[in-house]
């Protein structure tokens, strides 16, 4: 009996054990929840626009081995006057005193020191392709910044609309109740359930616009790097800025890779000029060979250059020499761009501050103690229901307009950081 009892508990156990096994396997993983930081690590990784842009910096060097190559040698042989059509005279004798055997060997030898104008450009070239990838990620890194201030935007805005709902809800149960003691008319109640439609909606449209920043946010960082359930961490801030505009395009000078690239460009114009003048210089072809005729052996000794006197590759040079100056306006005009960049955006952050400072200074708190005074003046008939429901949209339209702002604010923040080229301001 008591084997029995033993063998029934070790059942039920292994029962219970494989439906908690069950249900767990049921329960939908936990939301993956990332800040901003991850978000652009996230975007960096797996994005598939930056990572195809990246191979070419691996083309870049692919170019680099192709132009370090040396020329290759090359091996000649040959057999003359082999009887071929006569096999009756083929022998020794024939071979000995009619048939000629030649084997040579020739190597092209660069001159104007090709080899290394050549490497030079390639290596300049990758320098460049390199600044100008990592300009790619700039842009990526503004563009999942932007959507991830859309994405904070969107949950301050749905929680403010759930909150007021919540808060109408209330007015309206209390409005029922004074309906029903005859403290206000069916028209006015009738007003209030209609102006609840308003909230409700706030809320629906909230949700959509939440769906849909998530939805475009996880298209920048890849759609393999986070759940579809995944969540974002944050809130909408108001951080001052600090330090003034000329230091902060000073650094853009330093930090902005795509002006980096344009200084490069001057460089590579550079090489790729003493490359055109390097090939303008002929190549000397020597040989040497080995020579059979009949019984003498023989050596031989070949050198060929071409005479310069039409092509000495004017064109290209010439071509070259203006690219140089072409490079040059670009790194100016590049230069300017930074310039202009900067100060736009520096100056759009001191508009978002004053206006975000506007807000700060009384006018939330005036638009919410005139909502919660109006609220209490009408509960007790003190004033009408137009008054409340003015307060009330009053109080809603603050509301948003100040969420609105610092979303405006932060993503001006967010562009003097593209601007600059660094996340790290002074």
């Amino acid at each position: 009996m008591s084997s029995q009892r033993l063998r029934l508990l070790a059942v039920s156990t292994v029962i219970l054990t494989m439906l908690d096994v069950a249900a767990r396997a049921q329960q939908p993983p936990p939301a993956v929840k990332i800040d901003l930081g991850q978000a652009i690590q996230l975007a960096l990784a797996h994005n598939h626009a930056l990572k195809a842009a990246e191979t070419q910096i691996q083309q870049s060097q692919a170019e680099e081995v192709t132009a370090s190559l040396r020329p290759n040698p090359v091996l000649t042989w040959d057999a003359l006057f082999v009887p071929f059509f006569s096999p009756d005279q083929f022998n020794k004798s024939y071979l000995n005193n009619i048939t000629e055997f030649d084997a040579a060997v020739a190597y092209t030898i660069e001159r104007g020191h090709k080899r290394q104008a050549r490497i030079q450009a390639a290596r300049d070239q990758t320098a460049q392709t390199r600044s100008l990838v990592s300009d790619n990620g700039r842009t990526l890194t503004f563009n999942v910044a932007q959507q991830f201030v859309g994405v904070l935007l969107a949950k301050s805005t749905l929680d403010f609309a759930r909150q007021d709902l919540a808060s109408f809800q209330h007015t309206v149960d209390l409005s029922e109740s004074r309906y029903q003691s005859g403290a206000i008319s069916e028209g006015d109640l009738l007003k209030i359930k209609l102006q609840l439609l308003q909230f409700q909606t706030d809320v629906s449209s909230a949700q959509l616009s939440l769906v849909q920043s998530l939805a475009s946010l996880r298209e920048l960082l890849g759609y393999d790097s986070v759940p579809a359930n995944y969540d974002v961490i944050g809130q909408l801030a108001y951080e001052p800025l600090h330090g003034n505009k000329e230091d902060l395009q000073l650094l853009a000078l330093k930090q902005r890779p795509d002006y980096i690239a344009a200084e490069q460009g001057v460089t590579l114009a550079q090489s790729q000029y003493q490359l055109a003048r390097a090939n303008g210089k002929r190549d000397l072809t020597t040989s040497a060979g080995y020579t059979r005729v009949g019984a003498a052996n023989n050596a031989s000794f070949i050198f060929n250059i071409e005479i310069p006197i039409f092509d000495r590759n004017q064109g290209e040079i010439a071509r070259s020499r203006y690219a140089i100056t072409q490079s040059q306006e670009a790194k100016a005009a590049a230069e300017e761009t930074v310039m202009t960049d900067v100060e736009t955006a520096y100056e759009t952050v001191r508009t978002g501050q004053r206006v975000i400072q506007l807000y700060q200074s009384g006018y939330l708190k005036q638009s919410q103690d005139s909502r919660d005074i109006s609220e209490y003046a009408y509960k007790r008939g003190a004033a009408s229901l137009l008054d409340y429901l003015d307060a009330e949209r009053s109080y809603r339209s603050t509301q948003l307009s100040y969420r609105q702002s610092l979303a405006t604010y932060m993503l001006a923040m967010e562009q003097l950081r593209e601007a600059v080229g660094t996340r790290n301001l002074p």
